[in-house]
């Protein structure tokens, strides 16, 4: 019996990550934003991001995601049953990632931009599995791969990258820095759901976090923002608001 899209709410945005803290880490600001702005968020992590070294099963990592998820108030998140560790680029991972994209039907899909060295290889995988599935969720005469369910177009695709790496994504120009001055606060404690990933030995984490968004933030005149990479150049229809960053 194939799916439907009428099972499954429809989201303005979807954010994908290799493994549970991933996107939290990312753009938590920017996703707790469109939220009270009324937009509809959702979150895929590829992974359940296990085993980890302080975490004893999988399901308390799942607990943790589900606690950030409802603080940052989002709508769905949707956690595969792909390989931590071991995540791939495959013509199966991408069908899978992209059938989620048919149910939800985003407008707009972040992930990552790019690889993170000295960081898990499992990032620049999930990058190229976006970016194909992305790709899948269009292509019509091939409905067997999908559960029956219909093409769905992404308007838009930005990249993010971890608070971790350089804001600069290579090979591209456009980038975009979102206001998360009321957010930031959100953001880390979103992260700090995440116990077993983030113990008092590791407070350093939210401490390089804060001073990114704050970087961030502060180039573009905030007081904190997230930087995304942008697929297409990014154009406008008033110059002056747009400039000024007025609403």
């Amino acid at each position: 019996m194939n799916t439907t899209v009428e099972d499954y709410p429809k989201l303005d945005v979807i954010a994908v990550g290799a493994h549970p803290d991933d996107v939290e880490i990312a753009c938590g600001g920017t996703l707790a934003k469109l939220v009270e702005q009324g937009y509809k968020v959702g979150i895929v992590d590829l992974t359940n991001g296990e085993p980890t070294p302080r975490c004893q099963d999988p399901a308390i990592r799942i607990a943790e995601a589900q606690a950030a998820a409802k603080l940052l108030g989002i709508t769905v998140r949707r956690i595969l049953d792909l390989p931590n560790r071991r995540l791939f680029d495959t013509f199966e991972g991408r069908c899978l990632l992209a059938q989620e994209f048919r149910k939800y039907r985003p407008r707009i899909v972040i992930g990552f931009g790019n690889k993170t060295p000295m960081a898990s290889p499992d990032h620049y995988q999930a990058m190229l599995l976006t970016d194909a599935a992305v790709f899948y969720s269009r292509l019509t005469k091939w409905d067997e791969h999908f559960a029956g369910l219909p093409v769905h177009t992404i308007a838009a695709q930005l990249y993010f990258q971890l608070a971790f790496e350089p804001t600069s994504i290579a090979g591209i120009d456009s980038r975009v820095t979102v206001d998360i001055s009321a957010y930031l606060e959100r953001k880390l404690a979103s992260i700090a759901c995440y116990e077993t990933q983030f113990p008092p030995e590791k407070m350093r984490v939210f401490e390089r976090v804060r001073s990114t968004a704050i970087a961030n933030g502060t180039a573009a005149g905030f007081s904190a923002g997230e930087v995304f990479a942008l697929t297409r150049p990014l154009g406008c229809n008033d110059l002056v608001q747009t400039v000024l960053h007025s609403q």
